[in-house]
């Protein structure tokens, strides 16, 4: 009975062997790859807004300014971080991954193209208002991010919103540096000492507005007002009917978190009129939910709100402001379907318009004056200007040998049950004819089978090894014959859906510190290689973090080309010996650092900036790199968990000089420098395996030894 090595052995010297002359032909006038390949594999135009782009040297590059970006302002993403590191700008941090980039001109870019957006819209329908954006700081409350928000907003008279004590007191010193005019929203659940904050900021002459999220509140803003003699503005929280689906919509509709109704706020509204402050409400307040899908659902729910607004007007109330709360969406699948959880299906500059028509038709029919347009777009702000890098530590390779290499043998640790053998007579006789289909069937028959022998004690170790490689092997030949197909059809490259991975990469990173939302609501971020995109990527990868957690890794990912759906996997490149392979998550900016987790005490990562700025950093001709800070190292995490590692040092200083003493430990200076170094080192893999101090240390000493 012939082995498998041999009935595939003539298989696997002619790879085509069911190919015609022509069909092979056509696979070797195949076209080179490019990075224009690569960009449509990973749909990097689709998502990336205009600011991210694969460059003629198969780089991720930042298109800082957007679609207004000359090729010359282009940011090669890696090639800006070796220069910084030539230059000694980032020390000890690069190549240490992972590494967060953030780009504050993109910041600034979508700024001013949402303001750009909602002056366009009030200019085509002639609104008599002006639109006042805020920054939720729950998005990003990095000090960074939060005060170029109001630098680079202050001559729109941008402002911020906050939703607990902190994120107030945060705002309140950032706004000291922004517009007299801009808002400072108190939204969230609230004590006397958060009302009292909000009214200190109305005395610091900031435009600070209460916004009730309960009817109760009221007497708690009323109290405190009078105790501090100081005059509250007050905004409402409406709880609309309107609702839109998936996750991000639970906030919404008559059952949603937060809000008041009809009737509370009516309510309200009376009481205020009989404490003679009808005067102090001047806020309208809505949400529809983060990522509000269509036009149409926007278009109901800001004409609702609308129509409440202009009936407190019209009761009395001082109104001036209605706040449409966040939901403009970011396309992060890159369909630009609405029918897309991870995508919108409109622009920034739609969404605007709907808003300002949406509202003007309301007053003008119940005729009441229109009021200042706020948003609070965060996720729309922050998103796009921030890049996760990191590198791949290894590839563990699902179906990655040949028959040859694995030397497979029908003889391997003794003889296998006469069932088996049958089964793989069978099999070897279907691979040979090149039925790997079949073959396959008969493949994972064996496999099954093979279990219940070893638990019975009828087979060994080796042999349930050889009997699993087997399996591996036919599904491997499958794929092989599948991909073959594929480009001979005219696809390949894509993804398929019938496709599995064949490798897990695992990467230098913890996906419950750097991107929670994949693991906790199935959030999709485009991740791309950050080089080799010249060359064409082979490997259908998932991702594997350092977690020792099984839901620590990525397995949803942008399809590529035109398929909306998700990808199982994504196409990437076969590591090189020595050499890194680093890739980037883009797009996410907003909440993942706020939300990150310090699961196995992986610490928050570095954080550094990239600009064409005139100010700050290291100029290397137009472009700028400033490193914000080191990330977490092991004390942080340790101190941040109500440990003293200044005492842990201690006793285990004590534990070696013991162990010296009883003869158990040579030259325990050296271990000492080991543990003193660690303390301070990054809780992540160096890129070499070893930290540099602490690995060159042990490594010495375990030779002495």
């Amino acid at each position: 009975m012939p082995t498998l090595a041999e009935a595939v052995a003539p298989l696997e010297t002619n790879s085509f062997s069911v190919f015609s002359e022509q069909e092979i032909s056509s696979l070797i006038c195949k076209k080179p790859w490019s990075p224009s390949k690569s960009s449509s594999l990973y749909k990097i135009e689709s998502w990336g807004s205009s600011y991210f782009t694969a460059n003629a040297a198969g780089r991720m590059a930042v298109r800082p300014f957007g679609p207004d970006t000359k090729p010359n302002e282009e940011i090669d993403i890696l090639q800006a971080l070796q220069k910084a590191m030539e230059g000694d700008v980032l020390g000890d941090l690069y190549p240490i991954s992972p590494l967060i980039v953030r780009f504050p001109d993109i910041l600034r870019d979508r700024l001013e193209r949402l303001q750009s957006a909602f002056d366009t819209g009030i200019k085509i329908f002639h609104y008599q208002g002006h639109f006042q954006g805020v920054f939720p700081v729950k998005c990003n409350q990095d000090r960074y991010v939060v005060e170029n928000i109001v630098e680079f907003g202050k001559h729109f008279h941008f402002g911020l919103e906050a939703g607990s004590k902190p994120e107030l007191l945060l705002a309140m010193s950032s706004l000291c540096k922004g517009s007299s005019d801009a808002l400072l929203i108190c939204n969230g659940y609230k004590d006397a000492e958060y009302v009292s904050l909000a009214l200190v900021a109305r005395k610091m002459k900031l435009n600070c507005v209460i916004v009730l999220e309960q009817e109760e509140e009221l007497d708690l803003v009323l109290d405190m007002s009078r105790k501090l003699s100081m005059e509250p503005l007050i905004g409402l929280r409406a709880k609309l009917n309107t609702k839109h689906g998936g996750h991000f919509g639970e906030t919404s509709g008559e059952n949603g978190k937060f809000g008041l109704s009809c009737a509370q706020i009516v309510g309200i509204v009376c009481k205020l009129r009989r404490r003679k402050m009808l005067h102090c409400l001047q806020l309208l307040h809505f949400h529809i939910g983060s990522q509000i899908p269509s036009l149409p659902v926007l278009n109901d729910g800001v004409s609702e709100a609308a129509h409440i607004y202009c009936e407190l007007s019209l009761m009395g109330a001082n109104m001036k402001y209605i706040d449409i709360g966040g939901g403009l969406g970011v396309d992060y699948d890159g369909s630009g379907s609405a029918e897309s959880d991870m995508s919108v299906g409109y622009t920034m500059e739609e969404y605007a318009k709907e808003v300002v028509l949406a509202v003007k038709c309301a007053c003008q029919m119940k005729g009441v004056k229109q009021p200042t347009l706020c948003s609070e777009s965060g996720r729309a702000l922050v998103s796009h200007h921030s890049v996760l890098v990191f590198n791949v530590l290894c590839a563990e390779e699902k179906n990655g040998h040949s028959v040859g290499d694995k030397g497979l043998s029908l003889e391997v640790g003794g003889t296998l049950p006469e069932p088996l053998c049958n089964l793989q007579e069978c099999l070897a006789s279907l691979v040979r004819v090149g039925n790997y289909e079949s073959a396959l069937e008969y493949a994972l028959c064996m496999k099954l089978s093979s279990v219940n022998y070893f638990k019975k004690g009828s087979l060994s170790l080796m042999q349930l090894a050889y009997v699993n490689t087997v399996h591996e092997l036919v599904a491997a030949m499958l794929e092989k014959k599948r991909c073959e197909m594929a480009a001979y059809d005219g696809v390949y490259g894509q993804w398929h859906k019938d496709a599995a991975y064949n490798a897990i990469y695992h990467i230098n990173l913890s996906i419950f510190k750097s991107m929670p939302d994949t693991w906790a609501i199935g959030q999709l971020f485009p991740i791309v290689p950050l080089h080799r995109l010249d060359e064409e990527p082979t490997v259908r990868a998932i991702l594997s973090d350092l977690t020792c957690d099984s839901d620590g890794k990525v397995t949803t990912f942008v399809g590529s080309g035109e398929m909306n759906t998700r990808a199982t996997y994504m196409k990437v490149h076969p590591l090189q010996e020595g050499k890194p392979y680093y890739m980037g998550m883009f797009l996410g900016g907003a909440y993942q650092e706020a939300l990150g987790g310090m699961h196995n005490l992986f610490g928050a990562p570095p954080v550094v900036h990239i600009m064409r700025a005139n100010e700050g950093g290291s100029n290397m001709g137009n472009l700028q790199v400033l490193k914000v800070n080191n990330g977490e190292n092991i004390y942080d995490v340790l101190k941040g968990m109500q440990y003293e590692p200044l005492t842990m040092l201690e006793t285990l200083h004590l534990q070696l000089q013991n162990s010296a003493k009883d003869g158990d430990s040579h030259e325990p200076e050296e271990a000492m420098s080991a543990l003193d170094c660690s303390f301070f080192s990054s809780t992540y893999l160096s890129t070499n395996n070893l930290p540099s101090s602490v690995g060159s240390t042990l490594l010495h000493t375990t030779v002495i030894g």
